[in-house]
């Protein structure tokens, strides 16, 4: 699962597009009044204008064994997240290792490195590391119809995880972390999940798809 488009909902549109414009030095496509667009590797993200929006937790893929040299780089600009008492959380059982850090909305952002993945072409690390959007949190009170859902319409299967209160949906190029929030909080701050809105478009086994989650439903949609 390749996830080529993202969209997200802001309420600060400005400080966001600074954020990752001016923080994160990341390329602007596209920019005005009502949302901005911005390239992170392969993957196309966008923050639409929206009035209330609630966080998310999103990831970056970054190339493998490069955690080390993207969080001095992550420091120099952001405050880390710790998980368990970490800087970089180790995740040997997907081969992963992340960092943690908030944008302006408290969006729980992720840098994960997949060692066996993504080979780094360069010793050094810039926001042209950013190879492309990995995961992105999908909330809701019943995981099993979204798995359900996921699989009947894009032949997603589960990854990891169970029906209850946590499942990741896709593979190790993409994921749906699928949490029920009625029984689990953000890691690695605790911080409430809502059922955030978004946009995706994903290409997975030569298909490409568009979905949109909203009120708690997934459904397609033409983009």
């Amino acid at each position: 699962m390749k996830i080529k488009k993202l969209q997200l909902y802001t309420s600060e549109l400005q400080e966001q597009l600074r954020f990752y414009r001016d923080t994160l030095n990341l390329e602007v496509l596209e920019s005005t009044g009502d949302y901005f667009e911005v390239l992170t590797g392969y993957t196309q993200l966008r923050f639409q204008k929206k009035t209330n929006a609630t966080p998310y937790h999103f990831a970056f893929h970054i190339p493998g064994e490069q955690e080390e040299i993207a969080l001095e780089w992550l420091k120099e600009r952001v405050a880390i997240l710790h998980g368990n008492g970490q800087e970089i959380v180790d995740f040997p059982a997907w081969n992963a290792k992340s960092i943690y850090f908030y944008d302006v909305d408290d969006n729980i952002v992720e840098f994960i490195s997949r060692t066996n993945l993504h080979k780094p072409k360069s010793a050094l690390f810039s926001e042209k590391s950013i190879l492309g959007i990995s995961e992105i949190g999908l909330v809701t009170s019943n995981i099993k119809e979204q798995l359900e859902f996921l699989n009947s319409e894009a032949n997603l299967e589960k990854y990891d995880g169970n029906l209850e209160n946590f499942c990741a949906i896709g593979d190790d190029h993409g994921l749906l972390i699928t949490i029920n929030k009625e029984l689990k909080d953000w890691y690695p701050t605790g911080d409430k999940a809502h059922s955030s809105a978004f946009k995706i478009e994903f290409k997975h086994k030569e298909k490409n798809y568009s979905l949109i989650f909203e009120k708690n439903t997934l459904r397609k949609f033409i983009g």
